[in-house]
């Protein structure tokens, strides 16, 4: 039977709208089933560990939360995952800095683009790194350690996570901004080796990630801690300098970690899950083990201030990561 023009139209028109009316229904009744919370790494790293306290302090918000470790490809595996998830709020990402960097900047094949693929939602809390020396080294500043490598060139090299990480990029930084620019970088499997070999002396430094281990191995005199880059003393640390009081205002660097969505989430799931996180972050005993892992919680983050956040680690390393010609698989 053929339809009149008008009721044939009206039906058309109908179609076209159904998938956004589906859409917005979805989000109004959200969450109605449980959401996998995907950790791009193994189990057992600051990743997995900030996605399980929070899965643990939004349940009574956000319902049943299953997080699930696909590490792989320094990232690229898990995060690939969730940018090619359906966007309706029930697969999210912990991702951040080291994510974003790996896949903008450093992989010769990317797997997906992590600023066109992915949605930010909200930043749990954010931490820098330390430059570290064995504490045998005569230096107890920053200022010293720059003028002692100075007065041996050629001698000192120091250890970092791997090829491409940040550690290995912030040590670069500094030794660029230091005019240090003899120093070898020493590439470990990740940061337990290289700390065990910088207590031990076989290695004079190390950029390592600012960690409760770390804190505590400095106030042990296991380490010296001679600065940290953030760009304020940390909450939890602050005895420990910033770079910038030391004289090297361009160290500046701090790696976030928060929630991620696909691309095309509807905005209501998104600023709900913000809001709950928002909410949790108020919570003082959070913000204590956030703190006393060497993080500074961020509770007043947002979509946008996320989003602007990433942009911002993506323009302080594009520079650096040129100038060493750097590309990984």
């Amino acid at each position: 039977m053929k339809l009149p023009r008008r009721q044939f139209l009206h039906l058309a028109a109908g179609a076209v709208a159904l998938p956004a009316v589906l859409r917005l229904a979805s989000a109004q009744t959200y969450p109605s089933q449980p959401i996998r919370l995907v950790v791009p790494f193994p189990p057992g790293g600051g990743y997995d560990l900030m996605a399980r306290l929070w899965a643990d302090k939004v349940k009574s918000l956000l319902g049943t939360i299953i997080v699930e470790n696909m590490g792989g490809g320094g990232s690229s595996v898990g995060a690939a995952a969730v940018a090619r998830a359906r966007p309706d709020g029930y697969t999210l990402l912990v991702g951040g800095t080291i994510p974003h960097v790996n896949e903008a900047l450093l992989k010769n094949r990317p797997l997906y683009d992590p600023i066109k693929e992915l949605d930010p939602i909200s930043c749990i809390a954010f931490g820098p790194w330390a430059i570290a020396i064995n504490p045998l080294l005569p230096p107890q500043t920053l200022k010293e350690f720059i003028a002692y490598a100075k007065a041996n060139p050629g001698k000192l090299f120091y250890g970092h996570n791997g090829v491409g990480s940040i550690n290995h990029l912030t040590g670069e930084l500094f030794k660029s901004l230091a005019e240090l620019h003899e120093i070898v970088p020493i590439p470990y499997r990740g940061a337990g080796p290289a700390i065990a070999d910088l207590m031990s002396g076989q290695i004079p430094a190390a950029v390592v990630g600012v960690t409760s281990q770390v804190l505590e191995l400095h106030r042990s005199g296991k380490l010296r801690v001679l600065a940290v880059t953030s760009p304020t003393r940390l909450v939890g640390a602050p005895d420990l300098p910033t770079a910038a009081e030391m004289g090297l205002p361009g160290l500046t660097a701090i790696g976030s970690i928060g929630l991620l969505a696909p691309a095309g989430t509807p905005k209501t799931i998104i600023d709900q899950i913000a809001q709950a996180t928002r909410t949790a972050l108020a919570e003082p005993v959070y913000q204590r083990m956030l703190i006393e892992s060497g993080l500074d919680p961020t509770p007043d983050s947002s979509p946008e201030k996320f989003r602007r956040m990433l942009a911002d680690d993506i323009a302080l390393w594009t520079p650096v990561i040129k100038a060493l010609g750097l590309k990984i698989e």
